[in-house]
């Protein structure tokens, strides 16, 4: 077999059993719970790999190489922030998420928001902000996919590899019928196994990488370096103020972030939070070694003339894996990375999907239907295809600055209202409603400023301008409001 037959196998094998776990899952769901919550059954190691696996996917397996590639250590600041948040949000929300997700037995976080809001207003505009960050997050899972299986499909030499529509359409396919059948528990046992794949490769690419140029990281950083100085920088070529924007916004947005807060809601014991945290944070410093020394590596050898210049900066992780790398972790590789990205749209999906028929129905005034479960499958259909539509129509290329928005939009919109507001008795509901307003106008407004062709001064992030915006009204709002009454029970987890 040739090396890119053999990490076409590797892909093919993956999707097998990919629809094997949809299967097997299948019989396990038997209700919502199942579906959304996987019954708050899961342990210390599920739960903790399968939280840095819900971030570290598409966006940070071809994204970040993208980002490092086109930007420098621009992106850096990401992988040293988002440590720093999630050691922020197991502390601001781990603990008392999952005792009020027993307490008024939550399958969703618009359920939680609107127990501590006493609000269904709030509970509509909380799964509005998550449909909207999800649409454009799963547009990058989907874009990833896309763009790994068109490089694959392409070194094969197989119809349709020249069409990115074809490959979004065998990538949606693979997704959505994994992810209706199995629904979270697929996406959480997933989770553990590419999980691991994850940071087993990531070392063995880190070494591979640094062999490839004399000197290792500093021989790729001082060829970089003598092409372009700024891009070699503490601030890449993104310069100061939009690499501090991507301090904020990824130091505090994980505390925003849906599908990786919800996860925090599934764990067995509320006590769990305190061992589940070295093991995230453990698993995202080892997957982020390929993130840097993938990008640093393709972009010293286009410098140095031994590799082409890439047609997209995204290409850099598929290019690696295709030329670089033994033929059998090329293909370990890229199983990790179909797992990663499609654990994660699950979770996107799977948020998503109870936010249309869980949550709006009862922030509308109806009630649930009768046959949830059901109407949840044909919910994810309808997600997945809206987001394939996006990640073919959308006008950016990098699919790492795609999810950076997602990331902006969820942070703006529940890093006041969830991470705030759970900590805080004197938040209101009118504060609440404000902040997530605010964030869906700024964001959508910056989405519309930048198709018509302008660009946000000092490359500054639109998400942080927006979740400035957001936690300055949610507190100002909050301080000059009265109190609003709570349940008890909300009260004595507010004290906890």
């Amino acid at each position: 077999m040739t090396p890119n037959q053999i990490t076409l196998g590797f892909v093919f094998g993956y999707m097998a059993i990919c629809i094997a776990i949809g299967l097997w899952a299948w019989k396990r769901t038997t209700n919502t719970h199942d579906f959304f919550m996987a019954s708050r059954n899961l342990g210390v190691v599920i739960t903790g790999i399968a939280l840095f696996s819900s971030i570290m996917s598409g966006f940070g397996f071809v994204g970040g190489p993208g980002l490092v590639y086109r930007m420098g250590m621009s992106s850096f600041w990401i992988l040293v922030t988002t440590p720093i948040g999630w050691a922020l949000a197991f502390f601001l929300v781990a603990k008392r998420i999952r005792i009020l997700a027993e307490l008024r037995n939550a399958i969703s976080l618009p359920d939680i928001a609107a127990a501590r809001y006493s609000s269904e207003k709030v509970r509509g505009l909380v799964s509005l902000a998550i449909l909207c960050g999800v649409v454009a997050y799963l547009a990058t899972q989907i874009k990833a996919m896309a763009f790994v299986l068109q490089e694959i499909f392409a070194r094969n030499e197989m119809w349709g590899h020249e069409s990115v529509m074809f490959c979004v359409a065998i990538s949606s396919a693979v997704l959505v019928f994994y992810c209706v059948t199995g629904g979270i528990i697929a996406s959480v046992y997933t989770d553990l196994f590419q999980g691991i794949i994850m940071m087993l490769v990531a070392v063995l690419i880190f070494f591979t990488a640094i062999g490839e140029i004399d000197g290792g990281i500093g021989g790729m950083t001082h060829l970089i370096l003598a092409d372009n100085a700024e891009s070699a920088g503490p601030w890449g070529t993104l310069g100061m103020i939009g690499c501090l924007s991507w301090l904020l916004i990824f130091t505090l947005g994980v505390v925003g972030q849906p599908h990786v807060v919800t996860k925090m809601m599934m764990s067995r014991r509320v006590e769990d939070a305190r061992l589940t945290l070295p093991i995230t944070l453990g698993g995202y410093t080892l997957t982020a070694l390929l993130w840097i020394s993938i990008g640093l590596l393709m972009r010293a050898l286009v410098v140095s003339g031994d590799h082409a210049e890439l047609s997209r900066a995204d290409d850099a992780a598929a290019q690696f894996l295709q030329h670089y790398a033994h033929p059998v972790l090329a293909g370990l590789v890229f199983a990790g990375l179909f797992a990663a990205i499609m654990s994660t749209a699950d979770g996107f999906l799977n948020i998503g999907a109870a936010a249309l028929v869980h949550d709006l129905p009862k922030a509308l005034g109806f009630s649930a239907p009768r046959d949830e479960l059901f109407w949840a499958r044909i919910a994810t259909v309808g997600l997945a295809l809206l987001a394939a539509i996006c990640a073919l129509t959308s006008p950016s290329q990098l699919v790492g600055q795609l999810g950076a928005f997602g990331w902006g939009v969820f942070a703006s919109a529940l890093v006041p209202v969830i991470g705030f507001g759970l900590n805080w008795r004197g938040a209101t509901k009118k504060a609440a409603s404000a902040a997530i307003i605010s964030s869906l106008l700024i964001n959508g407004g910056f989405v519309v400023y930048q198709l018509m062709g302008f660009k946000i001064a000092y490359g500054i992030a639109g998400g942080a301008i927006a979740l400035l915006v957001s936690t300055t009204l949610f507190v100002g709002l909050s301080l000059f409001s009265k109190p609003d009454p709570l349940p008890r029970d909300i009260e004595e987890v507010m004290k906890f």
